[in-house]
């Protein structure tokens, strides 16, 4: 029954997020709008981590899973993306170690901030 109220949770949060991406006119995914109400949600100890740890570390586990899909969809899509191949992996190479840079430093931050308290 634990993991039926930590699931339902999760899935209330993200409900609302699909609300707000109808309602708010940005082109901002329903799920960045899940994951800011659970982070502000979290932060301001609204729900306490203990409600949803259990199912969110299992919903982390089977992550790589829910890719195969994407990734079987991308081998019969071949014919079309092996024109325009060269300028999506350069496109992934740049914003991979774009991301790993602004991930860096802001965790550096963090971790000044942190010593610093």
């Amino acid at each position: 029954m634990k993991y039926i109220k930590q699931f339902g949770i999760i899935l209330s949060i993200s409900f609302i997020g699909e609300l707000l991406n109808n309602i708010i006119p940005f082109t901002v995914p329903a799920s960045i709008y899940g994951l800011l109400i659970m982070l502000l949600a979290l932060r301001f100890q609204i729900i306490r981590l203990e409600q949803v740890k259990d199912v969110a570390t299992f919903l982390i586990e089977i992550m790589p899973i829910m890719f195969i899909p994407a990734a079987a969809g991308l081998i019969t899509s071949w014919d079309t993306l092996k024109a325009i191949l060269l300028p999506v992996m350069i496109t992934t190479l740049c914003s991979t170690v774009i991301v790993m840079l602004i991930t860096g430093q802001v965790t550096q931050g963090i971790i000044k901030h942190g010593k610093r308290d």
